[in-house]
């Protein structure tokens, strides 16, 4: 009956523990009350490789963060490998990355993506808003509307195309106020 409510207890703790990591994911401000759907369909084969973020809404996990890249690839298993890298407090600070994986959301048409850094969990939305035909760059969200990220094929896109991005992160009901700039 013991060894029952110690086994009890520690479920109880480690639920709580995944409902506090959770709430943590959910701290900050909201710039998009009403999150669309995405727009476009991703082909992942064009959507893996390397990408520069070049703008993002502040969260914890970044805090601090300049020269932040994500490179995705496609896994053998059918997920998709997550490497995200930045530098720490600044464009030429310590490297600190964190490595995850990715499984499609069914019907989605590979544009929602659900992410684990934290071994079996798949707790993190990663949704592909919007794209460039080219897949030039693209706009990441998530439904609760405190996560946004700007993904530029390069580090410093040209100004047409940082317009574009932020002309379309807005029309998709984005506070701008909220984009803290990433530099490379």
């Amino acid at each position: 009956m013991n060894l029952k409510r110690v086994s009890l207890a520690l479920l109880a703790a480690a639920s709580v523990a995944v409902i506090s990591a959770c709430a943590t994911l959910q701290r900050g401000p909201v710039g998009n009350p009403a999150v669309p759907q995405p727009a476009k369909a991703v082909d992942l084969n064009r959507y893996a490789g390397l990408w520069y973020e070049i703008g993002r809404y502040e969260n914890g996990f970044e805090r601090g963060c300049e020269a932040v890249t994500a490179e995705y690839g496609l896994r053998e298993d059918g997920l998709v490998s997550v490497l995200n890298t930045c530098r720490q407090g600044a464009v030429d600070g310590p490297v600190k990355t964190a490595q995850g994986r990715a499984r499609l959301v069914a019907g989605a048409a590979n544009a929602k993506l659900k992410v684990s850094f934290f071994g079996p969990f798949y707790i993190g939305d990663y949704w592909v808003l919007d794209r460039a035909e080219d897949y030039s760059w693209s706009i990441v969200g998530e439904p609760s509307g405190r996560y946004l990220w700007l993904l530029s094929r390069t580090a410093q896109p040209s100004a047409r195309t940082r317009a574009t991005i932020m002309e379309r992160t807005q029309a998709l009901g984005y506070d701008l106020s909220l984009v803290r700039e990433t530099r490379h």
